[in-house]
Protein backbone atom coordinates (compact mmCIF):
# COMPACT_ATOMS: atom_id res chain seq x y z
CA UNK A 1 0.00 0.00 0.00
CA UNK A 2 1.67 3.31 -1.08
CA UNK A 3 2.58 5.61 2.25
CA UNK A 4 2.41 9.30 2.49
CA UNK A 5 5.50 11.73 1.67
CA UNK A 6 6.64 12.93 4.87
CA UNK A 7 6.11 16.55 4.77
CA UNK A 8 9.62 18.29 4.32
CA UNK A 9 10.34 16.17 0.94
CA UNK A 10 6.98 16.75 -0.34
CA UNK A 11 7.32 20.97 0.40
CA UNK A 12 10.87 20.90 -1.08
CA UNK A 13 9.47 18.98 -4.57
CA UNK A 14 6.49 21.14 -4.31
CA UNK A 15 8.24 24.12 -4.29
CA UNK A 16 10.60 23.45 -7.74
CA UNK A 17 7.56 22.56 -9.50
CA UNK A 18 5.98 25.64 -8.87
CA UNK A 19 9.36 27.73 -9.42
CA UNK A 20 9.49 26.01 -12.71
CA UNK A 21 6.02 26.84 -13.70
CA UNK A 22 6.82 30.39 -12.98
CA UNK A 23 4.39 30.85 -10.00
CA UNK A 24 4.76 33.62 -7.75
CA UNK A 25 2.73 35.11 -5.05
CA UNK A 26 2.04 39.22 -4.61
CA UNK A 27 4.66 40.92 -2.78
CA UNK A 28 2.59 42.70 -1.12
CA UNK A 29 0.72 39.75 0.64
CA UNK A 30 4.23 37.91 1.15
CA UNK A 31 5.69 41.47 3.35
CA UNK A 32 1.80 41.09 5.10
CA UNK A 33 2.45 37.71 6.08
CA UNK A 34 6.16 38.15 7.38
CA UNK A 35 4.89 41.21 9.22
CA UNK A 36 2.40 39.76 11.27
CA UNK A 37 4.37 36.40 11.81
CA UNK A 38 7.56 38.72 13.14
CA UNK A 39 5.09 40.53 15.52
CA UNK A 40 3.06 37.42 16.91
CA UNK A 41 5.80 34.96 16.43
CA UNK A 42 6.01 31.74 14.39
CA UNK A 43 2.34 31.16 13.20
CA UNK A 44 2.78 28.02 11.70
CA UNK A 45 4.57 26.66 14.69
CA UNK A 46 1.93 24.44 16.74
CA UNK A 47 -1.87 23.81 17.05
CA UNK A 48 -3.62 27.18 15.32
CA UNK A 49 -7.32 28.02 15.53
CA UNK A 50 -9.06 30.76 13.60
CA UNK A 51 -8.88 34.48 15.10
CA UNK A 52 -11.80 35.80 16.62
CA UNK A 53 -12.52 38.91 14.23
CA UNK A 54 -13.17 39.29 10.55
CA UNK A 55 -9.96 40.98 8.85
CA UNK A 56 -10.68 45.00 8.52
CA UNK A 57 -9.61 44.99 4.48
CA UNK A 58 -9.37 42.41 1.97
CA UNK A 59 -5.26 41.28 2.60
CA UNK A 60 -5.21 40.27 -1.24
CA UNK A 61 -6.25 43.94 -2.18
CA UNK A 62 -3.93 45.10 -5.16
CA UNK A 63 -0.62 47.43 -4.08
CA UNK A 64 1.56 49.08 -6.48
CA UNK A 65 4.34 47.46 -7.22
CA UNK A 66 2.64 43.84 -7.88
CA UNK A 67 2.12 43.71 -11.81
CA UNK A 68 5.03 41.57 -12.34
CA UNK A 69 4.21 39.03 -10.00
CA UNK A 70 0.11 38.82 -10.82
CA UNK A 71 0.78 38.46 -14.12
CA UNK A 72 3.07 35.01 -13.43
CA UNK A 73 0.54 34.40 -11.19
CA UNK A 74 -2.68 34.47 -13.54
CA UNK A 75 -0.67 32.92 -16.38
CA UNK A 76 -0.42 29.60 -14.18
CA UNK A 77 -3.88 29.95 -12.69
CA UNK A 78 -5.45 30.59 -15.78
CA UNK A 79 -4.01 28.24 -17.61
CA UNK A 80 -6.10 24.88 -17.30
CA UNK A 81 -8.64 25.41 -20.28
CA UNK A 82 -5.41 25.57 -23.17
CA UNK A 83 -4.69 22.29 -21.55
CA UNK A 84 -7.86 21.18 -21.25
CA UNK A 85 -9.66 22.19 -24.59
CA UNK A 86 -7.03 22.98 -26.57
CA UNK A 87 -7.70 21.58 -29.78
CA UNK A 88 -5.41 18.03 -30.17
CA UNK A 89 -4.07 18.64 -27.36
CA UNK A 90 -1.52 21.06 -25.72
CA UNK A 91 1.33 19.81 -27.11
CA UNK A 92 -0.09 19.36 -31.11
CA UNK A 93 -1.76 22.85 -30.84
CA UNK A 94 2.37 24.32 -29.84
CA UNK A 95 3.77 22.49 -32.57
CA UNK A 96 0.82 23.70 -35.33
CA UNK A 97 1.62 27.30 -34.04
CA UNK A 98 5.28 26.87 -34.15
CA UNK A 99 5.53 26.50 -37.57
CA UNK A 100 3.95 30.13 -38.02
CA UNK A 101 6.85 31.97 -36.34
CA UNK A 102 8.78 32.64 -39.31
CA UNK A 103 6.21 34.20 -40.31
CA UNK A 104 5.36 35.78 -37.32
CA UNK A 105 8.55 37.32 -36.87
CA UNK A 106 8.42 39.00 -40.15
CA UNK A 107 5.30 40.58 -39.63
CA UNK A 108 5.57 41.91 -36.13
CA UNK A 109 9.37 43.65 -37.23
CA UNK A 110 9.15 47.37 -36.96
CA UNK A 111 6.18 47.42 -34.78
CA UNK A 112 7.30 47.24 -30.76
CA UNK A 113 5.21 43.73 -30.19
CA UNK A 114 7.02 41.01 -29.43
CA UNK A 115 6.65 37.79 -31.66
CA UNK A 116 5.94 35.85 -28.35
CA UNK A 117 3.35 37.79 -27.78
CA UNK A 118 1.17 37.69 -31.42
CA UNK A 119 2.11 33.47 -31.16
CA UNK A 120 0.47 33.24 -28.31
CA UNK A 121 -2.32 35.28 -29.81
CA UNK A 122 -2.44 32.52 -32.93
CA UNK A 123 -2.13 29.64 -30.07
CA UNK A 124 -5.34 31.26 -28.35
CA UNK A 125 -7.08 32.27 -31.35
CA UNK A 126 -6.73 29.03 -33.57
CA UNK A 127 -5.03 26.46 -31.96
CA UNK A 128 -2.18 27.35 -35.18
CA UNK A 129 -5.37 26.83 -38.03
CA UNK A 130 -5.27 28.93 -40.56
CA UNK A 131 -8.67 27.78 -41.87
CA UNK A 132 -10.78 27.97 -39.00
CA UNK A 133 -13.76 29.19 -38.07
CA UNK A 134 -15.49 30.15 -35.13
CA UNK A 135 -18.57 28.68 -35.95
CA UNK A 136 -20.09 27.69 -38.99
CA UNK A 137 -20.06 31.46 -41.07
CA UNK A 138 -17.61 33.35 -41.87
CA UNK A 139 -18.85 36.36 -40.81
CA UNK A 140 -17.89 35.45 -37.43
CA UNK A 141 -14.14 35.68 -36.65
CA UNK A 142 -12.16 33.12 -38.90
CA UNK A 143 -8.68 32.74 -40.03
CA UNK A 144 -5.13 31.99 -38.12
CA UNK A 145 -5.65 35.15 -35.78
CA UNK A 146 -9.89 35.07 -35.90
CA UNK A 147 -10.59 38.09 -37.22
CA UNK A 148 -14.39 39.34 -37.50
CA UNK A 149 -15.34 39.95 -41.18
CA UNK A 150 -16.46 43.87 -39.79
CA UNK A 151 -13.57 44.42 -38.42
CA UNK A 152 -11.35 43.02 -41.08
CA UNK A 153 -13.20 45.59 -43.76
CA UNK A 154 -13.61 48.54 -41.58
CA UNK A 155 -11.27 48.98 -39.65
CA UNK A 156 -7.94 46.75 -41.50
CA UNK A 157 -8.51 47.41 -44.59
CA UNK A 158 -8.48 43.75 -45.73
CA UNK A 159 -10.02 42.40 -48.28
CA UNK A 160 -13.09 39.94 -47.57
CA UNK A 161 -16.06 38.84 -50.41
CA UNK A 162 -18.48 37.58 -47.78
CA UNK A 163 -20.72 35.95 -50.34
CA UNK A 164 -17.97 34.47 -52.24
CA UNK A 165 -16.43 33.33 -48.95
CA UNK A 166 -19.71 31.92 -47.29
CA UNK A 167 -20.06 29.85 -50.81
CA UNK A 168 -16.73 29.10 -50.36
CA UNK A 169 -16.71 27.71 -47.49
CA UNK A 170 -19.82 25.81 -48.06
CA UNK A 171 -18.26 23.73 -50.64
CA UNK A 172 -15.06 23.07 -48.75
CA UNK A 173 -17.26 21.29 -46.37
CA UNK A 174 -19.21 19.25 -48.83
CA UNK A 175 -15.78 18.21 -50.23
CA UNK A 176 -14.23 17.32 -46.86
CA UNK A 177 -17.40 15.29 -46.34
CA UNK A 178 -16.72 13.32 -49.77
CA UNK A 179 -13.21 13.13 -48.83
CA UNK A 180 -11.60 14.65 -51.65
CA UNK A 181 -8.40 16.46 -49.96
CA UNK A 182 -7.59 17.48 -53.23
CA UNK A 183 -11.11 19.45 -54.31
CA UNK A 184 -10.81 21.17 -50.49
CA UNK A 185 -7.28 22.59 -50.71
CA UNK A 186 -8.18 24.24 -54.19
CA UNK A 187 -11.43 25.67 -52.76
CA UNK A 188 -9.41 26.94 -49.45
CA UNK A 189 -6.60 28.52 -51.98
CA UNK A 190 -9.61 30.14 -53.58
CA UNK A 191 -11.25 31.55 -50.37
CA UNK A 192 -7.88 32.46 -48.98
CA UNK A 193 -7.68 35.26 -52.56
CA UNK A 194 -10.77 36.72 -51.72
CA UNK A 195 -10.94 36.49 -48.37
CA UNK A 196 -7.24 37.41 -46.39
CA UNK A 197 -8.21 36.65 -42.91
CA UNK A 198 -7.44 32.91 -44.48
CA UNK A 199 -3.80 33.63 -45.61
CA UNK A 200 -1.60 33.63 -42.85
CA UNK A 201 0.89 36.33 -43.80
CA UNK A 202 -2.14 38.96 -43.83
CA UNK A 203 -4.10 37.88 -40.98
CA UNK A 204 -0.69 38.18 -39.11
CA UNK A 205 -0.01 41.44 -40.62
CA UNK A 206 -3.99 42.49 -40.05
CA UNK A 207 -3.54 41.31 -36.73
CA UNK A 208 -0.54 43.95 -36.13
CA UNK A 209 -2.05 46.50 -37.52
CA UNK A 210 -4.77 46.47 -34.81
CA UNK A 211 -2.39 45.89 -32.20
CA UNK A 212 -0.43 49.06 -32.95
CA UNK A 213 -3.87 51.04 -33.59
CA UNK A 214 -4.90 49.82 -29.82
CA UNK A 215 -1.96 50.69 -28.52
CA UNK A 216 -1.64 53.95 -29.96
CA UNK A 217 -5.18 54.55 -28.59
CA UNK A 218 -4.79 52.91 -25.20
CA UNK A 219 -1.36 53.90 -24.06
CA UNK A 220 0.13 50.19 -23.43
CA UNK A 221 0.65 47.41 -24.86
CA UNK A 222 -0.91 44.87 -22.50
CA UNK A 223 -3.76 47.20 -23.34
CA UNK A 224 -3.93 46.76 -26.84
CA UNK A 225 -3.85 42.67 -26.36
CA UNK A 226 -6.72 42.91 -23.76
CA UNK A 227 -8.80 44.89 -26.40
CA UNK A 228 -8.06 42.42 -29.58
CA UNK A 229 -11.00 40.30 -27.59
CA UNK A 230 -12.40 42.78 -25.47
CA UNK A 231 -12.41 45.71 -28.38
CA UNK A 232 -10.89 49.39 -27.79
CA UNK A 233 -14.67 50.79 -27.18
CA UNK A 234 -15.32 48.89 -24.50
CA UNK A 235 -11.93 48.44 -23.17
CA UNK A 236 -11.84 52.51 -23.14
CA UNK A 237 -15.08 52.52 -21.20
CA UNK A 238 -13.83 50.03 -18.59
CA UNK A 239 -11.15 52.31 -18.25
CA UNK A 240 -12.95 55.89 -17.88
CA UNK A 241 -15.33 54.13 -15.24
CA UNK A 242 -12.47 52.68 -13.02
CA UNK A 243 -10.26 56.19 -13.08
CA UNK A 244 -13.56 57.76 -12.20
CA UNK A 245 -13.13 59.28 -15.46
CA UNK A 246 -16.87 60.44 -17.65
CA UNK A 247 -15.10 62.85 -19.66
CA UNK A 248 -13.43 62.53 -23.68
CA UNK A 249 -9.72 63.61 -23.01
CA UNK A 250 -6.90 61.28 -24.29
CA UNK A 251 -6.91 57.66 -23.24
CA UNK A 252 -3.10 57.29 -23.55
CA UNK A 253 -2.69 60.66 -21.14
CA UNK A 254 -5.04 58.84 -18.50
CA UNK A 255 -3.56 55.70 -18.53
CA UNK A 256 -0.10 57.14 -18.18
CA UNK A 257 -1.16 59.58 -15.70
CA UNK A 258 -2.92 56.71 -13.18
CA UNK A 259 -0.75 53.90 -13.76
CA UNK A 260 -3.62 52.11 -15.50
CA UNK A 261 -1.91 48.37 -16.14
CA UNK A 262 -4.42 45.56 -16.73
CA UNK A 263 -3.10 44.09 -14.06
CA UNK A 264 -4.10 46.71 -11.91
CA UNK A 265 -7.64 47.49 -13.56
CA UNK A 266 -7.95 43.38 -13.18
CA UNK A 267 -7.21 43.07 -9.52
CA UNK A 268 -8.28 46.00 -8.39
CA UNK A 269 -11.73 45.70 -9.84
CA UNK A 270 -14.37 44.21 -7.19
CA UNK A 271 -18.18 44.24 -6.93
CA UNK A 272 -17.41 46.73 -3.57
CA UNK A 273 -14.34 48.70 -5.26
CA UNK A 274 -14.43 50.23 -8.52
CA UNK A 275 -18.09 49.01 -8.70
CA UNK A 276 -18.75 50.57 -12.07
CA UNK A 277 -15.96 49.18 -13.65
CA UNK A 278 -16.81 45.94 -12.48
CA UNK A 279 -20.54 45.87 -14.07
CA UNK A 280 -19.08 47.00 -17.15
CA UNK A 281 -16.66 43.96 -17.10
CA UNK A 282 -19.56 41.95 -16.15
CA UNK A 283 -22.09 42.84 -19.16
CA UNK A 284 -19.45 41.03 -20.94
CA UNK A 285 -20.43 37.88 -20.50
CA UNK A 286 -17.56 36.38 -22.00
CA UNK A 287 -13.84 35.48 -21.29
CA UNK A 288 -12.65 39.47 -22.41
CA UNK A 289 -11.21 40.19 -18.63
CA UNK A 290 -9.06 36.91 -18.34
CA UNK A 291 -8.05 37.26 -21.74
CA UNK A 292 -4.32 38.89 -21.70
CA UNK A 293 -3.92 36.05 -19.00
CA UNK A 294 -4.89 33.13 -21.27
CA UNK A 295 -2.37 35.03 -24.08
CA UNK A 296 0.60 34.89 -21.26
CA UNK A 297 -0.15 31.50 -20.57
CA UNK A 298 -0.10 30.32 -23.77
CA UNK A 299 3.38 32.39 -24.61
CA UNK A 300 4.71 30.28 -21.51
CA UNK A 301 3.43 27.08 -22.99
CA UNK A 302 5.08 28.15 -26.21
CA UNK A 303 8.35 28.58 -24.13
CA UNK A 304 7.95 25.34 -22.66
CA UNK A 305 7.13 23.98 -25.99
CA UNK A 306 10.97 24.92 -27.09
CA UNK A 307 13.08 25.04 -24.24
CA UNK A 308 11.53 22.25 -21.70
CA UNK A 309 9.70 19.62 -23.28
CA UNK A 310 9.72 17.47 -19.99
CA UNK A 311 8.15 19.67 -18.03
CA UNK A 312 4.99 20.79 -20.22
CA UNK A 313 4.51 17.21 -21.09
CA UNK A 314 4.55 16.89 -17.04
CA UNK A 315 2.01 19.80 -16.81
CA UNK A 316 -0.26 18.64 -19.26
CA UNK A 317 -0.44 15.35 -17.61
CA UNK A 318 -0.99 16.80 -14.46
CA UNK A 319 -4.12 19.14 -15.99
CA UNK A 320 -5.70 16.90 -17.58
CA UNK A 321 -5.66 14.25 -14.50
CA UNK A 322 -8.77 16.36 -13.19
CA UNK A 323 -11.39 18.94 -14.43
CA UNK A 324 -9.25 21.25 -12.93
CA UNK A 325 -5.90 22.52 -12.37
CA UNK A 326 -5.85 20.52 -8.43
CA UNK A 327 -3.25 18.07 -9.82
CA UNK A 328 -1.16 20.79 -10.77
CA UNK A 329 -1.05 22.02 -7.36
CA UNK A 330 -0.64 19.02 -5.59
CA UNK A 331 0.72 16.28 -7.65
CA UNK A 332 -0.11 12.77 -6.51
CA UNK A 333 3.37 11.04 -5.19
CA UNK A 334 4.95 14.73 -4.42
CA UNK A 335 2.01 15.44 -2.03
CA UNK A 336 1.94 14.11 1.65
CA UNK A 337 -1.46 12.29 1.79
CA UNK A 338 -3.42 10.31 4.10
CA UNK A 339 -3.89 6.69 2.89
CA UNK A 340 -5.10 5.11 6.57
CA UNK A 341 -6.40 6.16 9.71
CA UNK A 342 -3.32 6.33 11.25
CA UNK A 343 -1.63 8.96 8.89
CA UNK A 344 -4.63 10.90 9.86
CA UNK A 345 -4.06 10.68 13.26
CA UNK A 346 -0.37 11.40 12.93
CA UNK A 347 -1.24 14.92 11.30
CA UNK A 348 -3.68 15.59 13.86
CA UNK A 349 -1.03 15.04 16.32
CA UNK A 350 1.59 16.60 14.57
CA UNK A 351 -0.33 19.63 13.83
CA UNK A 352 -0.57 19.43 10.17
CA UNK A 353 -4.33 19.86 10.42
CA UNK A 354 -6.73 22.34 11.62
CA UNK A 355 -9.86 21.98 13.16
CA UNK A 356 -12.97 23.68 11.31
CA UNK A 357 -14.28 26.29 13.73
CA UNK A 358 -18.28 25.96 13.95
CA UNK A 359 -19.30 29.76 14.88
CA UNK A 360 -21.18 30.82 11.45
CA UNK A 361 -21.80 34.25 13.06
CA UNK A 362 -17.76 35.09 13.46
CA UNK A 363 -16.19 32.88 10.57
CA UNK A 364 -19.38 33.36 7.68
CA UNK A 365 -19.20 29.56 7.24
CA UNK A 366 -21.18 26.33 9.05
CA UNK A 367 -20.26 23.26 8.95
CA UNK A 368 -22.62 20.67 7.73
CA UNK A 369 -23.38 18.59 10.27
CA UNK A 370 -22.83 15.17 8.03
CA UNK A 371 -19.86 15.93 7.41
CA UNK A 372 -17.54 13.13 8.43
CA UNK A 373 -20.93 10.95 8.79
CA UNK A 374 -19.57 7.51 7.64
CA UNK A 375 -16.65 7.56 10.30
CA UNK A 376 -18.66 5.48 12.92
CA UNK A 377 -18.98 2.86 10.19
CA UNK A 378 -15.41 2.78 10.26
CA UNK A 379 -15.32 2.74 14.02
CA UNK A 380 -13.60 6.17 13.89
CA UNK A 381 -14.85 9.80 15.15
CA UNK A 382 -16.40 12.35 12.91
CA UNK A 383 -14.44 15.09 14.33
CA UNK A 384 -11.27 13.48 12.60
CA UNK A 385 -12.76 14.39 9.31
CA UNK A 386 -13.38 17.65 10.04
CA UNK A 387 -10.48 19.64 9.63
CA UNK A 388 -7.90 20.78 6.96
CA UNK A 389 -4.37 22.50 6.61
CA UNK A 390 -3.78 26.14 7.77
CA UNK A 391 -3.43 27.20 4.37
CA UNK A 392 -6.41 25.73 3.12
CA UNK A 393 -8.68 26.49 6.54
CA UNK A 394 -7.43 30.19 5.95
CA UNK A 395 -8.03 30.31 2.34
CA UNK A 396 -11.72 29.19 3.64
CA UNK A 397 -11.66 32.07 5.91
CA UNK A 398 -10.98 34.39 3.59
CA UNK A 399 -13.58 33.33 0.93
CA UNK A 400 -16.06 33.69 4.06
CA UNK A 401 -15.10 36.88 5.10
CA UNK A 402 -14.72 38.55 1.13
CA UNK A 403 -19.00 36.94 0.39
CA UNK A 404 -19.89 38.56 3.67
CA UNK A 405 -18.21 41.45 2.62
CA UNK A 406 -19.26 41.85 -0.83
CA UNK A 407 -22.16 39.84 -0.77
CA UNK A 408 -24.64 42.01 1.68
CA UNK A 409 -25.70 39.30 3.89
CA UNK A 410 -25.41 37.38 6.95
CA UNK A 411 -26.47 33.84 6.17
CA UNK A 412 -22.90 31.98 5.83
CA UNK A 413 -21.62 29.32 3.31
CA UNK A 414 -21.45 26.06 4.39
CA UNK A 415 -18.65 23.49 4.04
CA UNK A 416 -19.77 19.95 3.13
CA UNK A 417 -16.55 18.14 3.20
CA UNK A 418 -12.99 18.65 3.85
CA UNK A 419 -10.14 15.83 4.69
CA UNK A 420 -10.29 12.36 4.33
CA UNK A 421 -8.55 9.73 4.12
CA UNK A 422 -8.47 6.12 1.10
CA UNK A 423 -10.70 4.41 3.54
CA UNK A 424 -13.16 6.82 4.22
CA UNK A 425 -12.84 7.91 0.30
CA UNK A 426 -13.66 4.15 -0.87
CA UNK A 427 -16.80 3.89 1.48
CA UNK A 428 -18.03 7.01 0.11
CA UNK A 429 -18.14 5.96 -3.31
CA UNK A 430 -20.74 3.47 -2.67
CA UNK A 431 -22.81 6.41 -2.33
CA UNK A 432 -21.66 9.28 -3.93
CA UNK A 433 -20.86 8.73 -7.86
CA UNK A 434 -19.16 12.20 -7.64
CA UNK A 435 -16.79 10.83 -5.21
CA UNK A 436 -13.22 10.50 -7.39
CA UNK A 437 -12.16 6.53 -7.44
CA UNK A 438 -8.48 7.71 -8.09
CA UNK A 439 -6.53 10.25 -5.88
CA UNK A 440 -8.67 12.73 -4.22
CA UNK A 441 -7.57 15.73 -3.00
CA UNK A 442 -9.21 15.55 0.02
CA UNK A 443 -6.97 12.77 1.14
CA UNK A 444 -4.06 15.30 1.40
CA UNK A 445 -5.53 18.03 3.66
CA UNK A 446 -5.64 20.90 0.94
CA UNK A 447 -9.59 20.69 -0.51
CA UNK A 448 -13.00 21.30 0.90
CA UNK A 449 -16.48 21.56 -0.67
CA UNK A 450 -18.82 24.43 -0.51
CA UNK A 451 -22.49 24.02 -1.05
CA UNK A 452 -24.29 25.56 -3.87
CA UNK A 453 -27.09 26.91 -1.86
CA UNK A 454 -27.21 30.79 -1.13
CA UNK A 455 -28.90 33.11 0.80
CA UNK A 456 -29.32 35.57 -2.36
CA UNK A 457 -27.95 36.19 -5.86
CA UNK A 458 -25.99 38.78 -4.52
CA UNK A 459 -24.35 36.13 -2.16
CA UNK A 460 -23.74 34.01 -5.34
CA UNK A 461 -22.51 36.86 -7.72
CA UNK A 462 -19.91 37.14 -4.46
CA UNK A 463 -18.90 34.28 -4.35
CA UNK A 464 -18.02 33.36 -7.92
CA UNK A 465 -16.03 36.98 -8.30
CA UNK A 466 -13.79 35.18 -5.15
CA UNK A 467 -13.52 31.96 -6.71
CA UNK A 468 -12.58 33.56 -10.00
CA UNK A 469 -10.18 36.09 -8.37
CA UNK A 470 -8.29 33.37 -6.16
CA UNK A 471 -7.94 31.41 -9.38
CA UNK A 472 -6.24 34.50 -11.05
CA UNK A 473 -3.70 34.92 -8.74
CA UNK A 474 -3.11 30.93 -8.67
CA UNK A 475 -4.11 30.08 -5.23
CA UNK A 476 -7.01 27.98 -5.97
CA UNK A 477 -8.24 25.51 -8.42
CA UNK A 478 -12.20 24.56 -8.23
CA UNK A 479 -14.84 22.77 -10.36
CA UNK A 480 -18.25 22.97 -9.96
CA UNK A 481 -19.69 19.97 -9.27
CA UNK A 482 -23.94 19.38 -8.55
CA UNK A 483 -24.41 19.99 -5.34
CA UNK A 484 -20.90 21.79 -4.35
CA UNK A 485 -18.16 23.89 -5.21
CA UNK A 486 -14.81 21.51 -4.81
CA UNK A 487 -12.15 23.82 -4.24
CA UNK A 488 -8.70 23.29 -3.70
CA UNK A 489 -5.76 25.31 -2.23
CA UNK A 490 -2.05 25.80 -3.56
CA UNK A 491 0.40 25.96 -1.10
CA UNK A 492 1.20 29.33 -1.80
CA UNK A 493 -1.86 30.20 0.16
CA UNK A 494 0.37 30.06 3.43
CA UNK A 495 0.55 34.08 3.28
CA UNK A 496 -3.28 33.91 4.58
CA UNK A 497 -2.34 31.49 7.51
CA UNK A 498 -1.11 34.81 10.17
CA UNK A 499 -3.80 36.78 8.77
CA UNK A 500 -6.83 34.24 9.47
CA UNK A 501 -4.96 31.91 12.25
CA UNK A 502 -3.01 32.43 15.68
CA UNK A 503 -1.41 29.65 18.22
CA UNK A 504 -3.94 28.10 20.23
CA UNK A 505 -4.23 29.04 23.90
Amino acid sequence: MERPLRPDRAAIRRRRLLAAAGVAIGVAILAVAVALSTRGGDATAGALVPRGQPTERDPLAYEGGQDEELERAAAFGLSHPLYARSPGGVLATARRTERFRPLIDEAVEGSGFSPEIVEAIVFLESGGRPDVIAGDDPLRASGLTQILAETATSFLGMQVDLAESRRLTARIRSAVREGDTTAAARLRAERRAIDTRFDPVQALAGTVRYLTTARSRLGRDDLAVVSYHMGIGNLTNVLRAYAGDPGDGSIPELVDERGLSWARVFFDTTPGERAAAYRLLARLGDESPNYYWRVLAAQEIMRLHREDAERLLELDELHQAKASAEEVLHPNGETERFVLAEDLESAWSRDVLVALPDDPVLHGFAVDPSMGELAPRLDLDEELYRGLRPEALATVLYIADRVRALGGTGKPLEVTSSVRDDAYQALLRTQNVEATAAYSLHTTGYAFDIRRRYASDDQARAFQFVLDDLSARGLIAWVREPAAIHVTVSSDAKALIPIYLQPGR
